[in-house]
Order: C-alpha cells, then sequence, then structure tokens
C-alpha cells in the first residue's frame, strides 16, 4: 500500500518538521537575495483533520491540536509564525480541522524574490497538491522522483536555496541509501545549499549509524535537531523526531535551542520521559536534554 501522510498530518513529527521548516525560511530570509526551495516529497500540500484517514490514526490530537492549546509556545517566534499559519488557512478555507503541509507553508512564506519547485510522486496526491496551492505565487509543481529532480535542479540560479528532504521511510533503508547518494550529487552540484532531511526516531543505534554513514560521504557542516515525546529506545513505534540540517544557517542552533524545548514540554505526554537534543553529530553525543 502507498503512503498517505493523511494517517499522519498534525502529528508531533509534522509539527517539528514544520516549525523547524519556518524557522528555516526566517533564517534564510534576513538576506533581501532570494533563493530556490525545493521540496522532494510534496504530498498533498494541505490535509483536513476531520477526515476519516485522519481520524483513523488520531494523530493530531497529540500534535498541533495539544499545541495549539499551549500558551507559553507564544513565546517562541519561530512555533507563533507557525501557529499562525495554521490559524490562517483554517480561516481561510473555512474549514476548522484543516492542516498546512509543508508546500502550503513555502507558498505562504515565499517573498517575490523567492521560488518553489515542488516535487511529489504519487499522481493522485499531485493533483491535490496543484489543486490546494493553484493560488500560490512562485510556486512551479512536478510529478516525479524527487531524489532525481533535486540534484537536476541545482544549482540555482539565485545561488542560495534550501531542499526539504521528507520520505516516508517505509523501506528505512533503501530511502535512506537513496538519501545518501542525492546529497553526494546535489553538493557536487551546490556545495552551499542547506539541506533539511527528516528522520523518525525508533531506535537511537540506528539513527546513530546512518548519521555516521553520512558523515563519512559528506564533507559539509551538518546540525542535527531532535526531540523525542518516549524513550529513544524502547518501543517499537515512532519515539522521536529529527531534522538533520547540512549547512544549517547562521546560528541556527540557537533558534532550535530555544523552541525543542517548548514542543517537548507541549506535547509529550509524560514530560518527564521527554527530551531534546541540539549538536553536530561529528562530535560525540553529550547527555540529553530534558524537557
Amino acid at each position: 500500500m502507498k503512503y498517505r501522510h493523511a494517517f499522519h498530518a498534525g502529528n508531533f513529527a509534522d509539527v517539528h518538521k514544520h516549525v523547524t521548516l519556518v524557522a528555516l525560511f526566517e533564517s534564510l530570509q534576513r538576506k533581501d537575495k532570494g533563493f530556490l526551495f525545493v521540496d522532494t516529497h510534496a504530498g498533498s500540500g494541505s490535509y483536513d483533520l476531520g477526515g476519516t484517514e485522519a481520524r483513523q490514526s488520531d494523530e493530531a490530537t497529540m500534535g498541533i491540536e495539544r499545541l495549539l492549546q499551549d500558551t507559553a509556545s507564544a513565546n517562541t517566534p519561530d512555533i507563533e509564525q507557525y501557529l499562525s499559519l495554521v490559524r490562517a488557512l483554517r480561516a481561510e478555507s473555512g474549514h476548522r480541522h484543516a492542516y498546512p503541509g509543508s508546500p502550503w507553508i513555502a507558498g505562504r512564506l515565499l517573498r517575490a524574490q523567492d521560488r518553489a519547485v515542488l516535487v511529489e510522486s504519487q499522481t493522485d496526491a499531485f493533483v491535490e497538491l496543484r489543486r490546494n496551492l493553484r493560488d500560490a505565487a512562485g510556486c512551479t509543481f512536478e510529478n516525479g522522483d524527487g531524489y532525481a529532480r533535486l540534484p537536476a535542479l541545482l544549482p540555482p540560479a539565485e545561488k542560495r536555496g534550501l531542499a526539504l528532504i521528507d520520505p516516508p521511510y517505509e523501506d528505512a533503508r533503501q530511502d535512506q541509501q537513496r538519501i545518501g547518494q542525492m546529497l553526494e550529487r546535489s553538493l557536487i552540484r551546490f556545495a552551499t545549499g542547506v539541506y533539511a532531511i527528516w528522520y523518525p526516531i525508533k531506535l537511537e543505534r540506528e539513527v546513530e549509524r546512518w548519521q555516521s554513514n553520512l558523515l563519512a560521504r559528506l564533507a559539509r557542516p551538518m546540525l542535527s535537531c531532535e526531540l523525542w515525546l518516549y524513550p529513544r529506545d524502547n518501543r517499537a513505534g515512532l519515539n522521536g523526531s529529527g531534522m538533520l540540517i547540512i549547512n544549517p544557517p547562521y546560528r541556527f542552533d540557537e533558534i532550535a535551542r530555544a523552541s525543542l524545548p517548548r514542543l517537548v514540554s507541549a506535547l509529550a505526554p509524560v514530560p518527564a520521559l521527554g527530551g531534546w537534543n541540539v549538536r553536530d553529530p561529528a562530535r560525540p553525543q553529550a547527555s540529553p536534554d530534558r524537557a
């Protein structure tokens, strides 16, 4: 069965990914010069959290819906901007359960000098993507393989760029291999681009093995930004969410250190079991931070 993001839309990992995306846009837009944004696994652009698929998993209840009730998060600019985008989509669409995917968020944040290429391989999701973002200026759409398309789109004419890489990990080992191959090709063509890769945290040793492999293959600065709601090696399901940033923007680690404890505090069912980390994967891992 093909992966359907609607089952997981708005869950805690989606929240983490989208807050990070907002913060990356904010960092790059400190400079006036435009940039290219590429979403390699764009999905359908927006989702109905009241629909059958989302209600079947009910993951958004412990994700975006929980965060919307947390008043303390308003003190963190990137989280508040993300929440304002969620509220904006709901107000404009008239659907109180609407939820923006990364293409919708990017489309709303693009300036006149920025542009986006949104790539989706599944034809049904691609049709929905074009419909959901039909009024988004600066966006072009491709129904294709994001792993192949990202290197082909580089280097951008703007000489600045951000790529979001968020595969389904249905076959985790295959997706990890393809990510490594794509990044090698992309960095040869565009060594200074910012590449943001989302990854699941299920077993910590598997994350460490994957990151060690990437470090051996890619000679670029990296920043790992992680949060977890459950012990990292104690559960068969999704324990946490990670964002690996290659060529992180200046002082991006400080932004992540401000938002991650807020997210863990708001989203962890048992705060004592949750935690977060912001680190350079090339350095020995320090003791994990706690909520």
